[in-house]
């Protein structure tokens, strides 16, 4: 089973290419499912007065939609699609999430965390945000996130659950280093707890942390609590779909998990793999 459960397209601003141009480039690298998953338009701040380009208007949403169902219908017998989102959690606006999403038939959401406050710490251009801070500190706020979402019901799926290691900033300390493993595998008990799955997510490799998200000891300790796991490559460009998943598939092979999760009407059922 091949697939890839995270992706962007054009309407969230900083991604390029049509959720058709996707779907063809699925196509012909033999994906048998494929996840059409644009960013939750933002809700904590103006649009207008943050940074641009961050997600799709919020009117786009109900678009979004749309076009993916008759995507999904037009494509039926050649890729299976399904029709997902990526919905950032933001600690106090769990209601507001869960009314935007309501509405609609997903087949999976992905939840994750992006933002500490007003602060999008995978947003190179707040880079500057790490600045004056405590990085242990942040690393608390964020994996406390991470648990919150996992336990708000609002999720199918974890995104890149260590995203806060994505420009290189950490803990220098074996003592700080240490207290980031009990914080990972808090996040992990967490989504354990609540019986969601998370991802594989590849575009780490072309990060500064030159790394998947999560990193190899994070999956072991999910493989061991028994989290089902999905694989993403995060594509902002039709000609990135897919890159590095072969790298993904053979990294939860090694570590022992011969399933995949996949999707369909917020139910999860598990697929074998092979390399």
């Amino acid at each position: 089973m091949h697939i890839d459960y995270h992706t962007h397209h054009e309407r969230c601003g900083h991604a390029i290419g049509k959720l058709e141009e996707y779907i063809q480039r699925g196509i012909e690298l033999g994906l048998e499912q494929l996840g059409l998953s644009d960013h939750l338009p933002l809700i904590h701040v103006d649009p207008a007065q943050y940074y641009p380009e961050m997600a799709m208007p919020l009117a786009e949403l109900p678009r979004y939609v749309e076009e993916c169902l008759a995507l999904k219908e037009r494509y039926r017998g050649v890729i299976d699609l399904r029709v997902g989102l990526e919905a950032d959690y933001i600690e106090g606006y769990e209601e507001v999430i869960r009314d935007l999403l309501a509405p609609y038939p997903w087949d999976y959401l992905i939840g994750s965390v992006h933002f500490l406050g007003e602060w999008d710490i995978t947003d190179y251009r707040q880079v500057q945000g790490w600045e004056g801070k405590d990085v242990l500190e942040v690393y608390r706020r964020y994996y406390e996130a991470v648990s919150k979402s996992a336990a708000s019901g609002l999720y199918d799926i974890i995104g890149h659950i260590d995203v806060i290691k994505r420009f290189g900033y950490g803990p220098v300390t074996e003592e700080g280093q240490a207290e980031v493993r009990e914080l990972e595998l808090g996040a992990l008990k967490a989504i354990a707890s609540s019986g969601i799955a998370m991802e594989l997510n590849a575009s780490g490799l072309t990060k500064p942390c030159k790394e998947m998200f999560p990193a190899t000891h994070v999956l072991k300790q999910a493989l061991e609590l028994g989290i089902p796991l999905t694989l993403g490559s995060d594509a902002h460009d039709p000609a990135k779909l897919g890159e590095g998943l072969p790298e993904a598939r053979r990294q939860l092979w090694e570590t022992g998990f011969r399933e995949l999760s996949v999707f369909e009407g917020r139910r999860r059922t598990t697929v074998p793999f092979e390399l």
